[in-house]
Order: C-alpha cells, then sequence, then structure tokens
C-alpha cells in the first residue's frame, strides 16, 4: 500500500469515529463533511466559480459552475461532474477540491449538481436531479460559452455510478449526448457480490457493512438492486455508450466491479482506457492534503478524456 493512504488509514483509526451504519444520515454528513476538511488541500484558485440554481423534476437543484483558468471563452470543453458518497454524503464542498482540478487540468468548465440525497429522497432521485443538470448544461451551452459536442461527465464511486447510469441514458436518448465518461472506483454493482467484498471488508477505509448501509438507504426495496439503473454492470447491452477511462483502487471493495464494467464496455467495443492505482484506497482522489496521487489521477482523467475524444473524432 501507498504510504500516503496508510497514513490517511491511521488517522481515521486514530478519530475513533464511529461507522456510518451505527448512527442517522444526518450524523454521517456531519462527520463526513469535518473529514473531507482534514483530507482536502488547499483550494487551488480557478477563473471564476458561480453559483446557480436550475430546475429539477423534483425541485430547484444547486448547480455550482467551474471555469478552469485558459478555458476558451466561447465553444469550451464542459464537464459534468457527480460527486460521491454513497448517495446519502456529499456535498458540492466535499468534492470542491476536485472539481478545481478538473476545471483547471482541462481548461474547461465544470458544472457540478447537488442533486439530492437518500434516504429523505431515495432512488431515482439523485440520477433525476443529475439528467436535469444535464439537460441545463446543454440547452444553455451557447449561453455557458461551451461546445455541446464537447461534454463530458464524470464522478467518483456513487458518482461514477450516476456518470455510469447517464452514459447509458444519453446512449438511449432519455439524456443528452455525452462525449466520454470518467469513472473514479466506481459503484457499477449493487448486489455487492464480488471477492473484493471479501478481501477489503474491513480496514481499508469504505467497508462492505458501510457500503451496504449506503445502498439500503438509496433503494427503495430489494428490487432496485436490479435495475441497471442502480447496478448498470447488469445491463442487457453496453454497446453504443461513450467512450471511458476507468480508474480502479487496488485496495477497494469496488475494485472488481470496476474491473468488470471495464471488461464489459471493452468486450463491447467501446474505447476504455483503464487505469489501475493498486496500491491505493477507495476515494483517494478526495484526499489531495495527504496523497499526491489524487491530483495526479486527475491530470490522467484529462489526458484520458482528451485521447478517447480525439480517437472518436
Amino acid at each position: 500500500m501507498d504510504p500516503d493512504a496508510a497514513h490517511v488509514l491511521a488517522l481515521g483509526r486514530a478519530a475513533n469515529q464511529s461507522p456510518f451504519e451505527l448512527g442517522t444520515a444526518k450524523e454521517a454528513r456531519a462527520a463526513y463533511n469535518a473529514g473531507c476538511l482534514t483530507l482536502q488541500g488547499d483550494r487551488e484558485l480557478v477563473a471564476a466559480i458561480e453559483d446557480r440554481t436550475v430546475v429539477g423534476t423534483g425541485g430547484p437543484i444547486p448547480l455550482r459552475i467551474y471555469r478552469g483558468v485558459g478555458a476558451p471563452i466561447a465553444d469550451a470543453p464542459a464537464l459534468l461532474y457527480l460527486h460521491g458518497g454513497g448517495w446519502v454524503v456529499g456535498t458540492l464542498e466535499s468534492h470542491d477540491e476536485i472539481c478545481r482540478w478538473f476545471a483547471n487540468i482541462g481548461a474547461c468548465i465544470v458544472f457540478c449538481p447537488d442533486y439530492r440525497l437518500a434516504p429523505e429522497h431515495k432512488f431515482p432521485a439523485g440520477l433525476e436531479d443529475c439528467v436535469s443538470a444535464l439537460a441545463h448544461v446543454v440547452e444553455q451551452a451557447s449561453w455557458l460559452g461551451i461546445d455541446p459536442d464537447r461534454i463530458a461527465v464524470a464522478g467518483d464511486s456513487a458518482g461514477g455510478n450516476l456518470a455510469a447510469v447517464l452514459s447509458l441514458l444519453s446512449r438511449d436518448g432519455a439524456a443528452r449526448k455525452i462525449s466520454a465518461q470518467l469513472l473514479l472506483y466506481p459503484n457499477t454493482d449493487a448486489r455487492q457480490t464480488a471477492d473484493s467484498y471479501v478481501r477489503f471488508s474491513e480496514g481499508y477505509g469504505l467497508t462492505t457493512s458501510t457500503m451496504r448501509w449506503f445502498r439500503d438507504h438509496y433503494v427503495r426495496d430489494a428490487a432496485d438492486i436490479g435495475d441497471w439503473r442502480v447496478s448498470p454492470l447488469i445491463v442487457e447491452n453496453v454497446a453504443g455508450v461513450p467512450p471511458a477511462f476507468i480508474a480502479i483502487a487496488g485496495h477497494d471493495i469496488l475494485a472488481d466491479e470496476g474491473e468488470a464494467y471495464a471488461s464489459r464496455l471493452t468486450e463491447a467495443g467501446i474505447p476504455v482506457i483503464l487505469r489501475r492505482w493498486q496500491d491505493q484506497i477507495h476515494g483517494f482522489v478526495s484526499m489531495g492534503r495527504h496523497i499526491p496521487a489524487a491530483r495526479q489521477a486527475v491530470e490522467e482523467a484529462v489526458a484520458g478524456w482528451r485521447s478517447l475524444v480525439d480517437h472518436a473524432d
């Protein structure tokens, strides 16, 4: 294991906080938000930040817009970033560092929606908000100064799940067209039966019991677990989805399902760049204060994005 990742795990053990599943969602959010402050580094300056609200099917959706340094005034590339947090925790602030990196490294405009969270808003509420946010970005492309043909979607963990599903919906015409998907240690199979759930069940940050707690808060009932919009790995057909950059953390309960999703896309002829950080833990890209590989992962994701789009052209 990377010594920096081991240090983060040691900090977590020293804090001696109760697992999320032993408390309420409200308590988990408070603990998660406090932890993010200690894990994110100093905020990198971007050219501009704007907070606005867009219309969603379930009500207004807060949306933060980051203009990266060097982003073109017109026809800029754009990235819809969907934050992780098990569909239960996570905010615009918890993933602010990642969004700033993507904006500057990609010289692009990043849009991050504060989608509705479970258990107050179960599946498909959060997904619907992501669809609405994407529609807003496409419809307002000219006013926002972006190229509607160069909109990618990205996300980490549960956000990677939402990004993968949004990409499938884009293929099927249920969401606007997406040029590429950038998935950081994505959750792709809510059945939680992969061997990595056993290999890394305890002691590596995200535990099997916590992931089960997240899932059970998100789904309405057991039937939702078998819905591909919750478990994109089991969708009948992945042909025609946007090209993908997929990052895997080696010491992660989600490692195997991320690998499996990459394999499904590859077998269907989808261009895939699969990058394995074998010495890292789940969530490492959100730990920039302690793990230098965090920013490096975003650099590789942006390079992958450009490569995939250039290849498609």
